[in-house]
């Protein structure tokens, strides 16, 4: 893949994507606390970012990895993306499904349950590793900022939506994403058979 746009909008959808769960939890958070102040919400917002951004990287880190040791694995890379980007994917169409209409209150979140929520909303993340295994390590980089960068906002989005509407909207935003990561998957995997 070179440095044009498609590069660009493949890494900004897989932000889309992967920040949905990020963004339901800060709809949480944000009803959980009106009258949080922006260096919190900046805090929130920077944990899921954080994340997003550390997941992939790892992920590339490892299969960039074992790629060059077995190079027999390269052409299975496409298959493996499909199948956990449409395994995170369609989880989250089902939880999205299931609680479209669920305004359900979560407790206010400490500093610890913070970092856990922020591991447990990346940890997909960690497949994107499989999805950007042909880039070399500054275009890798860039899209884990990307990433980052896109969580940030989506999250910041979801904080201050949170605390004006609370969490009726988090199932719809889990559809989205599940929606988003199919496709993202779909795509990878003609990429790499054709």
């Amino acid at each position: 893949m070179d440095w044009g746009f498609r590069f660009f909008l493949n890494s900004i959808l897989l932000g889309i994507g992967l920040a949905m769960d990020a963004f339901s939890v800060s709809l949480a958070n944000g009803m959980n606390e009106p009258k949080m102040k922006l260096p919190r919400m900046g805090l929130i917002a920077g944990t899921f970012a954080f994340f997003q951004f550390f997941m992939p990287a790892v992920g590339w880190i490892c299969v960039h990895t074992i790629a060059q040791h077995f190079q027999a694995f390269e052409k299975f890379i496409p298959w493996i993306a499909l199948i956990l980007l449409a395994f995170i994917g369609g989880k989250m169409l089902v939880e999205g499904i299931q609680n479209k209409d669920s305004c359900a209150e979560k407790p206010a979140v400490g500093f610890a349950a913070l970092l856990v929520q922020g591991v447990a909303t990346a940890i997909d993340a960690l497949s994107v590793g499989f999805t950007i295994a042909d880039y070399d390590w500054l275009m890798a980089l860039v899209c884990c900022l990307l990433i980052a960068v896109v969580t940030f906002f989506i999250c910041a989005g979801g904080l201050v939506i949170g605390k004006k509407a609370g969490t009726c909207l988090a199932g719809k935003a889990s559809i989205l994403g599940g929606v988003i990561l199919i496709a993202i998957g779909l795509e990878i995997w003609l990429q790499g058979i054709l």
